[in-house]
């Protein structure tokens, strides 16, 4: 029972539970497509689970397979933030509970529903459990809401307006209400299912001129959802990293004008060709903020490092030393700057050379550059995810380092590889003279890869062992349920951590 209450209630059981899930679906499911089929393993796959794999309904596999595991993602976020942006116990408890029965009943429910024969109840169940997962965001929302007097900022060195009101605590809210709204973009569209909205991957209408609105509002759906997620996973990265000062008094006001113009913006795909102007406004607003997060924590960690290792007035080689000591805190805003080569950048110079190179090629490249935008940007995120869970679980030592630098090393070789494949027509304009450099990308990907999900698998296979100690690490996690991670002279959090509110969620 101690061991459920962990998982279950706990803020860092809760994040492994979620986590462990997600594995394990990526590992059963990477099995039917890549390499896997040539090699027979994904009959193998389909055989020993009994799956039910219509080719013609392939493309609705997919987009529930999608939708489970961004929900679980999702959901870690939310545990994330109802953890480190002050509320009420029983609004955490609350929301926690909601988001946790919503991810679990769509994902088991709506994989069932894909790949296991079509039971439509268990296609409405599926559908209950994103309801549950949506009413817990208009929870959030609530327990977020700025203007809450008892959440004003004390320390000027938080970016605040005039009135006190927190300018970081805006900007989670107005992501959060951001979401809400998208996601209804998606639900509506649902809603028309077989009355005159058919399913279909995004990549696949690329180069379609008559796009449906019900279509747009999709293709919308999927951008922003995603870059939402990014905007969440930043801020709750801010919290970690203690961002304030000069920067972050900068950042907050392009965080959230940012997340307000871009979020328009793709919402205006459905009945305007200018969205994409929007975007781009909206984009520099958020990569802005992000730089600027960036530069901080930079800074941060090289006077930090710099103290602990004896440097009193380090030079160059000592400073970078010290940027580098810590890979799990480097690797999270790395990831960020790293972003803007594989992701950030070639989207931009996409839109802008769509035209005049990119439908110039044959459908299936683009098609492919298009995938791998989407795929790396969401394999970003849950790298940085992953190096904040390690931290919050307290992994150490030479252990910290090895799963850092892999987790940093493998996923950018893979991506970077990944990227460049999919542009190979830049630099190999001949087909017949691509092979060597599909090859070589290929091959690194796959090295990225392969070494990023084995240190996956020891981590998560560690968490298990240490799971069945009776006097493993986890009994420690459960004794203090909360995260270590404060922002310095807020008095609010100081006011939760002496337990103002009771397990119950009543005020002593």
């Amino acid at each position: 029972m101690t061991r459920f209450n962990y998982l279950f209630t706990s803020t860092k059981g809760l994040i492994l539970t979620a986590i462990s899930l997600v594995a394990l679906i990526t590992a059963i499911f990477n099995t039917l497509s890549g390499p896997m089929v040539e090699w027979g393993i994904r009959d193998l796959t389909v055989e020993w689970l009994g799956m039910d794999l219509n080719p013609a309904e392939r493309a609705g596999r997919i987009i529930m397979l999608y939708h489970t595991i961004a929900m679980a993602i999702v959901a870690i976020e939310v545990y994330m933030m109802t953890s480190i942006v002050p509320m009420r116990k029983h609004e955490q408890k609350n929301i926690n509970m909601l988001v946790t029965v919503g991810y679990m009943m769509a994902m088991v429910f709506g994989l069932g529903f894909a790949y296991w024969g079509h039971n439509f109840t268990f296609h409405g169940l599926f559908l209950v459990g994103q309801s549950l997962i949506f009413f817990s965001g208009v929870l959030l929302a609530f327990a977020l809401n700025p203007w809450k007097k008892e959440y004003y900022v004390t320390d000027k060195d938080f970016a605040h307006f005039k009135s006190g009101m927190d300018m970081e605590r805006m900007a989670f809210f107005i992501m959060t209400v951001a979401m809400l709204i998208s996601a209804g973009f998606g639900a509506v569209t649902g809603s028309f299912w077989a009355n005159g909205h058919e399913t279909f991957l995004a990549e696949d209408l690329i180069r379609d001129p008559n796009k449906s609105a019900l279509q747009k509002a999709i293709i919308g759906h999927l951008h922003i959802m995603l870059t939402l997620i990014a905007v969440s996973i930043t801020l709750i990265v801010g919290r970690w990293l203690q961002f304030k000062g000069i920067f972050h008094k900068i950042a907050m006001p392009l965080m959230i004008v940012g997340t307000i113009i871009i979020s328009a913006g793709v919402w205006s795909v459905v009945w305007t060709h200018l969205a994409h102007t929007f975007i781009y406004i909206g984009s520099v607003g958020v990569m802005m903020s992000a730089l600027m997060l960036v530069i901080f924590s930079w800074n941060k960690l090289i006077h930090d490092n710099s103290i602990e290792l004896g440097y009193e007035n380090p030079n160059i080689f000592q400073k970078l030393k010290a940027l580098f000591h810590d890979p799990l805190k480097f690797g999270a805003t790395w990831q960020m700057v790293f972003m803007n080569f594989t992701v950030s950048g070639i989207g931009i110079f996409m839109a802008i050379k769509l035209e005049e190179i990119f439908r110039v090629w044959p459908a299936r490249e683009e098609r492919i550059t298009l995938t791998g935008h989407w795929h790396i940007l969401a394999a970003i995120v849950a790298t940085i995810i992953l190096m904040y869970y390690a931290d919050i679980a307290g992994l150490k030592g030479k252990k910290r380092k090895w799963f850092g630098w892999i987790m940093i090393i493998g996923s950018d070789v893979a991506f970077a590889s990944m990227t460049i494949f999919s542009m190979k027509r830049l630099f190999v304009p001949e087909e017949v003279a691509q092979q060597g450099l599909m090859n070589t990308t290929m091959l690194l990907a796959d090295f990225g890869l392969g070494a990023l999900l084995v240190m996956m698998a020891i981590f998560l296979g560690w968490k298990l062992f240490d799971l069945f100690n009776g006097k493993g690490v986890w009994t420690k996690e459960a004794a203090n349920p909360e995260l270590e991670i404060e922002r310095t002279s807020d008095p609010v959090f100081n006011i939760r951590r002496e337990n103002e509110f009771n397990s119950e969620g009543g005020e002593k």
